[in-house]
């Protein structure tokens, strides 16, 4: 699996030998060889999939794997028609990536998937009369609406890009593309004040609900953009 080149040094030595006898000529010394292929890569990559680190393994000039995991928390805001909610993107996902060099240099082309448990939460608590589902209710009814949305757990992912040569050194690289994760999907939506059980408010929640995810409903596919810079062994 991991195959790692050490230049190999052979020195002869010989001892003096007995006055009778004859002194056997040194063997010549093997010069290093550092321009030899390496397979194995450790970096941190980051970028739109989140921060964290990555294993790879070039098989040969054209072909190559890698593994990483990314983290990364982010705030955001999400508008639903007069409501604007607070939100916090929380990016964890990981997954592997087969390389193919066409050129067999640094250019490449990468298919995959990631097991993708990234969520967003988005929460509302208005501080006056707010309309929730087209009906208006005071921030005493409402109190605070929270909810959460998540993609599809197995994603596939495509992407070109470029990487350090195939060649034992620090390496800096970066790709770009797509990951087919689906619209996330909104869970039902809770809230926490008086009006909370109320029938009506209930069905005023499920279609602001409903509201918001014809929105969400619009991005299907998350671009990918990603940096990285590591050493090959």
């Amino acid at each position: 699996m991991k195959r790692i080149i050490v230049p190999l040094m052979a020195v002869g030595i010989f001892a003096a030998l007995p006055a009778a006898a004859q002194t056997a000529p040194a063997e010549p010394m093997t010069s290093v060889d550092t321009t030899r292929d390496s397979t194995f890569s450790v970096a941190v990559t980051g970028g739109t999939l989140g921060v964290g680190p990555e294993i790879g393994w070039r098989l040969s000039d054209h072909i190559g794997i890698r593994g990483s995991a990314t983290f990364l928390s982010v705030s955001a805001s999400f508008d639903s028609e007069d409501a604007e909610y607070d939100g916090k993107v929380k990016l964890n996902s990981f997954g592997g990536m087969i390389d193919v060099y066409p050129f067999g240099s640094n250019f490449r082309l990468s298919g995959g998937a990631r097991i993708n448990n990234n969520a967003v939460d988005v929460s509302l608590m208005p501080t006056g009369a707010t309309d929730v589902g087209d009906v208006e209710y005071t921030a005493a009814q409402i109190g605070r609406i929270d909810g959460r949305a998540e993609p599809k757990k197995f994603s596939p992912a495509l992407t070109l890009g470029w990487s350090g040569s195939n060649r034992r050194g620090f390496i800096v690289g970066m790709e770009a593309g797509a990951l087919f994760q689906g619209a996330f999907k909104l869970d039902e939506f809770t809230a926490t004040g008086t009006a909370r059980d109320n029938p009506g408010f209930r069905a005023s929640l499920e279609r602001e609900r409903v509201s918001l995810q014809s929105d969400v409903d619009k991005v299907k596919v998350y671009p990918i953009l990603q940096f990285a810079i590591g050493y090959r062994f």
